[in-house]
């Protein structure tokens, strides 16, 4: 099953490091960062688990959490729970699902036999509120993934459900945005009070409003 932008984020009950649990129950009212990584006691795994529990707060502040899966087992997470706390310097405090039936995997395509078809790849899904996935990304497995990217999309998502704008290259909370193409130079201007700039009538930037 390929899942597109848009698609409801399949619904799964699994077994986790922090027990059994329902997805979208467990996630219900909140944006889910639902991660998966290809095998327990891995170095890449180790230290990417290890940034994430780390930004706990930072999700929190953005009414979103973090849950992460592979094939292992809950045995396995568990064992390695202290690996991560040692080597990175915090405790994991998101659960890790038991995938060992690759029902997770499956649902959400997380195994490419091309790359290995055994192990999960490392795939990122953010799934907003309403359980519709507003982002996918996918990684080899030797390269550990950038989550303060995932951070900045999730400002990006949020502020552009609320306000009729798009963010440009490299945008950061704070920086200017783009002024919806809809709208016309009269409604933008009842909606911004700012004010825009027009660069080409196609491309007008305004504050960004919610500051």
């Amino acid at each position: 099953m390929t899942l597109r932008l848009g698609d409801t984020a399949p619904d799964f009950t699994a077994n986790t490091t922090q027990g059994e649990l329902s997805f979208h129950d467990w996630k219900q009212g909140q944006w889910a960062i639902l991660f998966s990584h290809p095998k327990d006691f891995t170095p890449v795994c180790t230290t990417e688990l290890g940034y994430t529990a780390k930004l706990a707060d930072e999700f929190a502040a953005r009414n979103a959490k973090a849950i992460a899966v592979s094939v292992d087992s809950v045995d396995d997470h568990n064992a390695w729970l202290g690996d991560i706390e040692e080597t990175q310097g915090t405790a994991v405090n998101f659960p890790i699902i038991d995938d060992s039936s690759r029902t997770v995997a499956d649902l959400y395509d997380m195994i490419h036999p091309n790359a290995d078809n055994t192990l999960t790849v490392r795939s990122v899904f953010v799934i907003d509120p309403n359980n519709a996935v507003r982002l996918t990304i996918t990684y080899q497995a030797s390269t550990g993934r950038n989550f303060d990217e995932i951070l900045r999309v999730l400002d990006s998502l949020q502020l552009t459900d609320g306000y009729k704008v798009a963010t440009p290259v490299n945008w950061t909370d704070g920086d200017d945005v783009i002024v919806s193409p809809a709208l016309s130079d009269d409604e933008a201007n009842e909606l911004f009070s700012a004010g825009f700039t027009t660069l080409k009538p196609y491309l007008r930037t305004t504050p960004q409003p919610n500051r």
